[in-house]
């Protein structure tokens, strides 16, 4: 087995500072962005069209980086985007009217959700297959998406300390996310020779069949997100915001852990069935929750859950970035990624419906329902197209 050059391993230690960086920041804003508008008189209606545009934001910027960031070359935009997250922060910390305010949280890309959900997460995924061997990019994935998920944990528990103003702490850890960067090597730039923009036809047919599928996952994570998953088991069993925290907290965990399993387990049974064998069953795991007959087996039961059903995140990112040419990968980070955020906003759209006309308990049973199909259909459409590091397997 060839392993990564020295050079390599480096650029792809820089990508980890970068995300976990990036991760802690949001972590942090996420919980603090909310807070701060409150303090300074803004209402629930200003505070969600301020959210509303950092991901209108973060959108396009995304939809940007897609159609011309190898042009433009992938440090030198995230330079770009670095340097925007940290003016807008800095300009919204100093509006005092609400149009500035929003237009800064546009440019600016603030993100009130508190995960990672943008245009520099393209790049990323974009650069670190160079960055390892075949053997090795779903291991690089799985460690990259821990990195993810601990810094967005620490930095909503480093909220705590953003008293009084807290938009300039987030700019500062925006800026300093963006100072590896300055460093990566030349090597994980794409060949400008042709037009990287535009996909070759094995290419399209992959990536228009896995986007179709990707929409489908998406809608149905889009119908338990953590807010409706908090207004269900309060109004289940009548646990307040203290034991969510806790349970919330343990899932993160969980999630974080599973990540590592996930690149053991593709390295034995392959990255399709790695996705598909552990998503059935945190989807089976799911119907069971609104059945427990306490908190305390509900919260084992989603706990269970929370530990498979992020083992299809670094294997899907590996996945995809395996089954299209290296100068495709922008492309094809940013259109799954564009179709994942529209999916999530079309679920929880009818999930609050759901949820309301009908039963609490209504989202779960549609999600686990909507992703135990996507996972027949993805194990038909995608068992017999193997990854290199797969090919001739026995």
């Amino acid at each position: 087995m060839t392993a990564a050059p020295v050079s390599a391993t480096y650029d792809r230690r820089l990508l980890y500072v970068a995300t976990f960086l990036r991760a802690l920041a949001t972590g942090f804003l996420g919980v603090v962005l909310g807070l701060e508008l409150a303090a300074r008189g803004f209402g629930a209606t200003e505070t969600g069209l301020v959210v509303a545009a950092g991901l209108g934001g973060a959108a396009a910027a995304v939809l940007v980086t897609t159609l011309v960031g190898d042009r433009v070359g992938r440090r030198r935009l995230l330079l770009a985007l670095t340097a925007a997250g940290a003016v807008g922060a800095l300009v919204a910390n100093a509006a005092t009217s609400l149009p500035l305010l929003v237009a800064a949280s546009f440019v600016g890309m603030l993100n009130g959700m508190g995960r990672d959900r943008g245009a520099a997460l393209v790049l990323e995924q974009a650069m670190l297959p160079a960055t390892t061997t075949d053997a090795g990019r779903t291991s690089a994935f799985a460690w990259y998406s821990l990195l993810q998920d601990v810094g967005h944990a620490l930095g909503g528990l480093a909220a705590g300390l953003g008293a009084g103003r807290s938009l300039p702490i987030y700019a500062v850890l925006v800026l300093a996310s963006g100072c590896p960067y300055l460093r990566l090597s030349p090597a994980l730039e794409p060949d400008r020779s042709s037009e990287t923009t535009r996909l070759s036809a094995e290419g399209r047919r992959v990536l228009w069949r896995i986007s179709a599928l990707f929409f489908l996952d998406s809608v149905a994570g889009g119908f338990i997100p953590g807010a409706l998953l908090s207004v269900f088991f309060h109004e289940r069993f009548g646990v307040g915001a203290g034991t969510l925290g806790i349970l919330f907290f343990a899932a993160r965990a969980a999630n974080a852990a599973s990540h590592l399993g996930a690149a053991w387990l593709a390295r034995r049974i392959g990255l399709v069935n790695t996705m598909v064998f552990t998503h059935v069953p945190s989807s089976l795991l799911l119907m069971t929750v609104p059945l427990a007959p306490t908190f305390q087996v509900a919260a084992v039961l989603f706990l269970l859950r929370e530990g498979l059903v992020e083992m299809d995140v670094p294997t899907r990112q590996s996945y995809v970035m395996a089954v299209v040419r290296p100068e495709e990968r922008t492309v094809a980070a940013g259109v799954t990624q564009l179709v994942r955020v529209a999916g999530w906003a079309v679920g929880a759209l009818l999930a609050g419906a759901a949820m309301e006309h009908i039963a609490a308990a209504t989202p779960l049973a549609i999600a686990a329902a909507l992703k135990i199909t996507y996972d027949v259909c993805l194990y038909a459409a995608f068992r017999r197209e193997h990854p290199p590091e797969e090919r001739g397997r026995g």
